[in-house]
């Protein structure tokens, strides 16, 4: 039989990949281009993550002259195939920032598919995915399987939504309302599910500084049912267009594609994706030079992860590694009362105190809570005014996506970035009391025992 002509689909900005069905020895051959493209989007991340070995020992078994793996062999291909999945899921711990590592993983899976092998068998139809909740069996004949609220409400009660952001110097919100400021530098998964990948890119505020912020934001809506086709949007410091990578500014050419847009707030400045489809909304805003993010996404699309042995590897669901996380008290007993000279202004420019830092981001922040404190650590470790207003518009964001109002505000009762802080005093009272009671309880077993 003859093999049917293979197609390759690289995007190389969007870190997929794809096969086609029956794909031969010549199709097979540009694994070459495949492992070249992956090559050259690990290089810069770190050591630790092998993605490379798996993709050179896939590239080596496909491409061995003596194995003659293609259609005329699919045994050999799939054993090829699960091979490499093996590889890829023991070195995922390491690959949390590695868009080599989700663009391997996403190819695997559609290899899987287009030549019908199995995870754990030589070769068998591909395993159907379970369906959520939301996801009804109906198909063309139902419009709402591109409505995850009206889908949801026919199989089940009112969906549970959950926000996660990140702005800032960085500091995130996770799914489960816990408040960090991380100190992460380079490419980070923030969101890595079923449906949805979100990666961001951190890069120093300054040379040589510590302070980082986020640059660059890649969103990837994978493709699902009649819904929508895979989609890829990204931003980039000074550029957060108003479409997705192909032009686009919807799901594509299938019956739901209005299920997923773009509408642009503010040119510019200010971008919203609407996905309906899974139930979710995504925030993207350009502010100074760097972007924020914030998403309302379904805990059932939240926690719909085929690899539940690898799930929860990324920023939103699991918070920042704790090696990364800094500490709002520990930076604030080594702040000197200085002032932090703003960049560009030169020696006879403006600069921040504690104090002043407090009074600006009070101008925009009333209330004393994380985002507060969060804008004053920002001013006092890049100098830059902009960051109030990153604090500012993702305090915004959570008022208009978060699902429970009484969570809006996050307060930390230890912090304190402004002197004179009620908690902090309180704390330190506190403290004082139980240096006194200790001191009175050894007077008295002094006392005891002379007698």
């Amino acid at each position: 039989m003859k093999p049917t002509r293979a197609r390759i689909v690289v995007k190389a900005r969007a870190g997929w990949m794809g096969m086609g069905r029956g794909a031969g020895p010549k199709a097979l051959g540009l694994f070459r281009i495949l492992t070249v493209f992956l090559c050259t989007l690990h290089t810069a991340f770190g050591s630790s993550c092998r993605i490379l070995k798996c993709n050179s020992e896939f590239w080596s078994t496909t491409t061995n002259s003596h194995h003659h793996i293609g259609s005329e062999d699919p045994v050999e291909l799939c054993t090829a195939i699960r091979s490499y999945a093996h590889c890829t899921r023991r070195t995922a711990r390491f690959c949390r920032g590695d868009l080599a590592y989700h663009s391997a993983v996403h190819g695997i899976d559609d290899l899987m598919t287009q030549h019908n092998c199995s995870k754990d068998g030589p070769t068998s139809q591909p395993r159907v995915r379970t369906p959520p909740p939301w996801d009804s069996q109906e198909r063309s004949d139902s419009p709402e399987v591109c409505n995850y609220e009206k889908n949801f409400h026919r199989h089940a009660s009112a969906p549970n939504y959950t926000h996660c952001g990140l702005f800032g110097d960085p500091h995130l919100r996770t799914f489960s309302d816990t408040f960090q400021t991380c100190k992460i530098q380079g490419a980070w998964p923030l969101i890595d599910n079923n449906y949805l990948n979100v990666q961001v890119t951190n890069t120093p505020v300054h040379p040589g500084s510590t302070a980082t912020a986020t640059s660059k934001i890649t969103i990837i809506f994978k493709d699902f049912q009649e819904c929508v086709d895979q989609k890829v949007y990204q931003a980039k410091m000074d550029e957060l267009p108003a479409a997705f990578e192909d032009g686009s500014k919807n799901g594509g050419d299938k019956s739901g594609a209005n299920s997923l847009k773009i509408i642009e707030k503010v040119a510019g400045q200010h971008i919203e994706i609407q996905a309906k489809y899974i139930g979710t909304t995504i925030v993207v805003r350009q502010v100074g030079r760097y972007l924020t993010f914030a998403v309302r996404m379904p805990e059932d699309v939240v926690n719909a992860v085929e690899d539940k042995e690898n799930q929860g590897l990324y920023l939103c669901l699991q918070g920042c590694p704790q090696n990364q996380q800094i500490d709002f008290r520990t930076f604030h007993s080594q702040t000197p009362e200085t002032t932090l000279r703003r960049p560009g202004t030169g020696s006879s420019g403006s600069s921040f105190t504690p104090q002043m830092a407090g009074a600006k981001c009070r101008e925009k922040l009333p209330v004393e809570d994380l985002y507060f404190h969060s804008c004053v650590f920002d001013l006092l470790t890049t100098g830059d005014v902009n960051f109030t207003l990153a604090a500012y518009y993702a305090f915004e964001d959570v008022k208009s996506l978060h699902s429970n109002k009484d969570k809006i505000h996050l307060y930390e009762r230890t912090t304190d970035l402004v002197p004179g802080n009620s908690a902090s005093q309180l704390s330190l009272d506190v403290s004082k009391l139980l240096v006194a009671l200790v001191c009175l309880f050894q007077c008295f077993c002094k006392v005891m025992f002379t007698v």
